[in-house]
């Protein structure tokens, strides 16, 4: 199989070319800087330079590829965000999907896989749900749901397979938002919003790369929520966090004050459940993940940060 991977640079487009090469396949990865061509020529993937929003240049660069993967993102690294901050974010979602998806029907891709969220169908009660909940639709993720539309679309206007890969919150050793947290919590900034009773589904960033691979080899049309085996509650998985970095116990503060310093964007992430699990992905497509529940994947992050940090002691 040969791979074309938008976004192949990041944090899971890495893993998705490492994981791809590993499985006897050829990632080619979707580049635009010097800098980014040197990450997926270190990952083992073939970089090429094209833009996420000229379809004709994807087209060109993804030439000879049987699938085509949207993995580019451009998530705010802030504490607090505003709605511009995620204009690019947006942009990405609604005009890169659509740019990709008509490069994938000129080359005659045969598979395309789309990442999305899985709270794009979170009940307003924050009750349990799966992939056959209606979406909820919201300012903060409008974009997730029209690229969820559009690759639908191309669908059925060009008769490729598209797999609809939704993510829960990712996490693991490089990304920005996992390093940011770990560093709040050191200098106890990262506070338990409210009771921190809300229930998160997360997955480690390595399991979502193995599943878009699990879903590559196996192509078949459909949603599916991508998600480790257990859900958590916030406070549990930020009082874990804290202990295993040696760092003192989260604070509490109320809602109200955690909306005026943090933002509505925020206080919305740390407060509110996300009830669902990946039981028909694991059904579908015998995948299980590696650290099926946090305090694997925490096991993991803080191994890879203490080599890092022993690597730099002896530089």
């Amino acid at each position: 199989m040969k791979v074309f991977i938008a976004g192949a640079s990041g944090v899971l487009g890495r893993r998705l070319v490492r994981q791809f090469v590993a499985r006897g396949h050829s990632s080619i990865g979707q580049v635009r800087s010097a800098k980014a061509e040197s990450a997926v020529r270190e990952a083992g993937g073939e970089p090429r330079h094209a833009d996420l929003f000229d379809a004709e240049s994807l087209a060109k660069a993804a030439d000879g590829c049987d699938t085509v993967i949207h993995a580019a993102t451009a998530i705010p690294t802030k504490q607090k965000t505003t709605p511009a901050d995620w204009a690019m974010n947006d942009h990405i979602r609604r005009k890169g999907t659509r740019c990709l998806t008509e490069a994938a029907a000129k080359i005659g891709a045969k598979t395309y896989i789309q990442q999305s969220i899985t709270w794009v169908a979170r009940p307003i009660d924050q009750s349990a749900f799966d992939e056959s909940s209606p979406v909820v639709p919201e300012p903060a993720i409008q974009s997730a749901i029209d690229a969820e539309a559009i690759a639908r679309e191309a669908e059925s206007a060009e008769g490729f397979t598209v797999s609809i890969l939704r993510g829960g919150f990712f996490y693991d050793s490089e990304s920005a938002h996992t390093r940011m947290i770990a560093g709040a919590l050191r200098k106890r900034q990262m506070p338990i919003i409210g009771g921190g009773e809300a229930m998160w589904a997360i997955i480690h960033t390595d399991d979502a790369a193995s599943a878009y691979v699990a879903a590559a080899e196996k192509p078949r049309s459909g949603v599916w929520h991508i998600v480790d085996n257990e859900l958590v509650e916030v406070r549990a998985f930020l009082k874990e966090f804290a202990a295993r970095l040696g760092a003192p116990t989260p604070r509490r503060v109320p809602i109200w004050l955690a909306r005026w310093l943090a933002g509505e964007q925020a206080v919305a992430y740390f407060t509110k459940s996300t009830r669902t699990t990946n039981a028909r992905f694991r059904q579908d497509f015998g995948w299980t993940p590696r650290y099926h529940t946090y305090r694997l994947g925490l096991d993991q992050i803080l191994t890879s940060w203490n080599a890092e940090a022993a690597r730099l002691a002896t530089a």
